[in-house]
């Protein structure tokens, strides 16, 4: 246990040796080297889990992986796996896309989840994650946003137990490994890296929906307020200008990865 994710980065780039390898969100690599990856984050881009994985085992993958190592960054990732649709979760009880307006929404210090928030009429408030269980209790932040496991692990039901499945990003992640550690390795040993990760991306690809479902069912027997989204049409249309903005001189490159659902 060694910080946020920026912390882990920050001490992997320092080089020393104190952390080789680490699961990173994709979108936390947009600061360090990975620029493409902030596509991944980007709100409604994967309509489903079977497009992510689409993308995650096309060659394209490789090039996302590799782009902090060829920028100089001094990491590379692995491989791809994912933890889920993110979803908001409310303290007041909501029904739909319009309830959002206005309120107090925890992000992360992250643009393009700042602009997702702004788009859907409510105001983005930074707060450490360690503290938005308390910024929940207290009112500091009305609602925030996470995928389904983790809004469960964290107790967050019991202070915001309205959960509203608009899956605006999945939760797309990567297992990143230092250059360093990287280079002290024999060819087998990378191989054997390489296959170890094909192995665990493709349990993670097998078990997250499952046992994402199995968390779901018991949230609601547990009393949450869930609430389906059944045209995500209005959701998709608030946050045009976040794509646009978001993916200037990158359009052909976001375009194929739309294209592979």
């Amino acid at each position: 246990m060694l910080g946020s994710e920026n912390d882990v980065l920050d001490t992997m780039l320092g080089g020393g040796g104190t952390i080789d390898m680490s699961r990173i969100s994709a979108f936390a690599l947009t600061s360090y080297g990975g620029e493409k990856s902030k596509l991944l984050s980007l709100p409604y881009t994967f309509v489903s889990r079977e497009h992510f994985w689409n993308f995650a085992t096309s060659d394209l993958a490789e090039e996302f992986l590799l782009e902090p190592h060829e920028n100089g960054t001094g990491v590379r990732g692995l491989f791809y796996g994912e933890e889920g649709f993110r979803h908001f979760f409310t303290v007041k009880e909501i029904s739909g896309i319009e309830d959002l307006a206005g309120m107090k929404l925890r992000v992360s210090n992250d643009p393009v989840m700042n602009g997702l928030v702004e788009s859907l009429g409510a105001s983005p408030t930074v707060v450490s994650f360690g503290e938005l269980y308390s910024a929940l209790q207290t009112g500091v932040v009305d609602g925030a946003e996470q995928p389904i496991a983790n809004y469960k692990s964290n107790a967050f039901p019991e202070v915001a137990p309205n959960l509203i499945l608009d899956g605006h990003t999945l939760g797309a992640i990567q297992v990143i490994i230092t250059d360093e550690a990287w280079d002290s390795l024999t060819e087998e040993q990378q191989n054997i890296l390489i296959e170890a990760g094909e192995y665990a991306s493709q349990y993670n690809r097998e078990i997250s929906e499952s046992a994402e479902q199995e968390v779901l069912e018991q949230l609601k027997a547990d009393g949450v307020n869930v609430i389906e989204v059944d045209d995500v049409a209005p959701w998709q249309d608030a946050c045009k200008s976040v794509i646009e903005e978001n993916t200037v001189g990158l359009e052909d490159l976001y375009q194929q990865i739309v294209d592979m659902q």
